[in-house]
């Protein structure tokens, strides 16, 4: 079987002015970038998207649009709080996206149990799994790592997400039998940063099992401080 998948963090609106993004002072109309990612996930034609960062007003959005969608969603327990400016959105919980056109059965969706902003959720479609997951950016994800392996190390899978890590201490985190599809040297970076020692090339799709091809960073125009990843399994 041969698949197209894409991972995209799409940035929580909160999360932009609590760390006062460039993206928020690009759109300080937060329902008209809303619009913008709701436009570039609609002319979207993978099979399955992963979607991290998703607020409560994107989520909605999203679901108004694409009705014929098919999503698998988890529910953060821990909701982001304004600390610099006033919050914006109406529904300000956020959420972690498996968007498929077609259909799949659910797994299962879990926060982890060192930080209840990131998790995981996980389909599977014609034997394959798809895992769609946000990684803590510290220590904490040695056990998400693990915990992320233990799902997916039984049978052909994919894991599509901000791993907040570069490809090689992902792949020494997974383990043997783990494949960290690499980007072309001429990739545009998945995290771009003015400044910092922190990789720009953190958003991964990671296969067991399965041939990964075709590995794309695409321009989101500004939408997001991430840009979306896409590839080919199979």
């Amino acid at each position: 079987m041969v698949i197209t998948v894409a991972t995209w963090n799409v940035l929580h609106r909160i999360h932009a002015d609590n760390w006062a993004s460039t993206i928020a002072e690009k759109w300080p109309e937060e329902s008209k970038r809303i619009a913008a990612v709701t436009a570039t996930l609609a002319a979207r034609t993978e099979r399955v998207i992963a979607l991290m960062e998703v607020s409560g007003d994107q989520l909605a959005s999203l679901r108004a649009a694409l009705p014929a969608r098919e999503f698998h969603v988890l529910d953060y327990p821990r909701v982001p709080k304004p600390r610099r400016v006033p919050d914006v959105l109406a529904d300000r919980t956020e959420h972690l996206v498996l968007m498929v056109n077609g259909s799949a059965r659910q797994v299962g969706a879990v926060p982890f149990d060192s930080d209840p902003g990131n998790g995981w959720v996980a389909i599977e479609i014609d034997g394959l799994r798809i895992v769609a997951t946000h990684v803590t950016g510290d220590e904490r994800r040695v056990d998400q790592l693990a915990q992320l392996r233990e799902l997916t190390a039984t049978g052909p899978a994919v894991l599509l997400g901000d791993f907040n890590i570069d490809r090689a201490v992902l792949a020494a985190g997974l383990g043997d039998g783990y494949t960290v599809a690499e980007f072309p040297s001429d990739s545009i970076p998945t995290r771009p940063r003015d400044s910092g020692s922190k990789s720009q090339f953190i958003d991964h799709v990671v296969a067991h099992g399965v041939p990964v091809r075709d590995l794309v960073v695409e321009d989101v125009a500004g939408a997001s401080d991430h840009n979306l990843v896409h590839a080919i399994v199979g």
